[in-house]
């Protein structure tokens, strides 16, 4: 008897070691890294999931690299698919920052561990860090350019600066930190009546786009020129505030319909140096776009992968933001920095990001 109670509990003990293998054994490096990616409709993704797919090969991970076409059930089938494989740690950039839960409560009870990619994992206690830029500093750096190139410091209610809001896509949490960092610059002089939002469409549910669309973004820019009367003889408009590059192109082509040429154009943000973008800023009919190199967040999250297959805990630099309902999730921020046709060479060109040729 003494002897089937000492094999029991041997065995209990085993099982115990392979649930908490992960915080004492290497993982072999022959277990595929799954990398879930939203869609290649967006230039950025198909640059990221590049990227992670070339620098995780090159510290020799076998990589499982999917595009779920903007379809969330495509993501969490594609997700699925990487857990039932035998995947021990997923790459996430969500669709949905809360339409994942129950997928990854399987993972998590498959001992997977899970890093959200760019876009926070909300209302999961499975995601074990997240990779980003940082996202309020993103917004913080857009609100300061208009601030700066629209001279607000200087200006008085009696001339005061117009401008038009848009942020993306209500499902991605990232939009409380762009839309949220540009407000908190753009607040004090919206307050002070230096700068003045004609349409009253301030909230960020006014100020949404779907999927970060280029097309629902031109279509609403299209409402509100007919509807203020902006145009280059008609009601002045001096900026429009975008969150990203997808957005604006939807804006800009808008303007550009609307007879709004280089010499008289708003000033638009964006963010991602999107290459049509980076034109359009060559153009003179894009002011500026976030930088965020994809190279370098990815080889964060390479670094992260790496700490997680030796049982070690990945670096982090904040510990105090990023909260997805269940939690602070440990995270590891990039520096965002801003392009214009005055630096976008230096930044984009020479530092091997893109080619000359692409840009022309």
């Amino acid at each position: 008897m003494k002897k089937i109670i000492a094999l029991a509990m041997a065995g209990l003990l085993i099982s115990s070691a392979d649930v908490f293998a992960w915080g004492s054994k290497k993982i072999s490096k022959k277990t595929p890294i799954g990398v879930s990616m939203p869609t290649k409709d967006l230039q950025r993704w198909n640059q990221d999931g590049a990227n992670m797919k070339a620098q995780l090969e090159k510290a020799g991970y076998r990589v499982d690299l999917q595009y779920a076409n903007n379809e969330i059930a495509t993501q969490t089938s594609q997700i699925e698919n990487m857990v039932t494989k035998g995947d021990k740690i997923l790459v996430i950039a969500s669709i949905d920052g809360s339409a994942l839960k129950n997928v990854l409560d399987t993972a998590k009870r498959k001992g997977v561990k899970v890093i959200a990619y760019d876009r926070l994992i909300m209302n999961s206690t499975a995601v074990s860090y997240y990779a980003t830029f940082d996202n309020y500093k993103v917004g913080t750096i857009q609100g300061d350019f208009l601030v700066d190139k629209l001279g607000l410091k200087n200006r008085t209610k009696d001339n005061p600066a117009t401008i038009e809001l848009f942020t993306g896509s209500p499902d991605d949490n990232n939009i409380n930190f762009f839309f949220g960092g540009a407000m908190d610059v753009l607040k004090p002089y919206f307050d002070s009546g230096v700068l003045v939002c004609p349409s009253g469409q301030t909230s960020k549910a006014q100020c949404a786009t779907l999927n970060w669309s280029t097309e629902t973004a031109q279509a609403r820019m299209e409402n509100l020129i007919s509807s203020q009367g902006y145009g280059p003889k008609g009601k002045k408009l001096d900026a429009v505030y975008s969150s990203n590059d997808s957005v604006a192109m939807g804006i800009t082509n808008a303007l550009v319909a609307a007879g709004y040429a280089a010499d008289n154009f708003p000033l638009i943000t964006g963010q991602d140096c999107d290459k049509p973008n980076v034109k359009n800023m060559i153009k003179g009919v894009q002011a500026m776009s976030i930088f965020k190199d994809t190279r370098t967040l990815a080889e964060k999250v390479v670094g992260m992968v790496d700490a997680l297959m030796q049982g070690k805990n990945p670096e982090v630099n904040d510990t105090k933001t990023y909260n997805n309902g269940t939690g602070i999730i440990p995270s590891y921020l990039c520096d965002p920095v801003f392009a214009t046709k005055d630096n976008y060479k230096q930044l984009l060109v020479d530092s091997g990001y893109y080619k000359a040729s692409d840009l022309q």
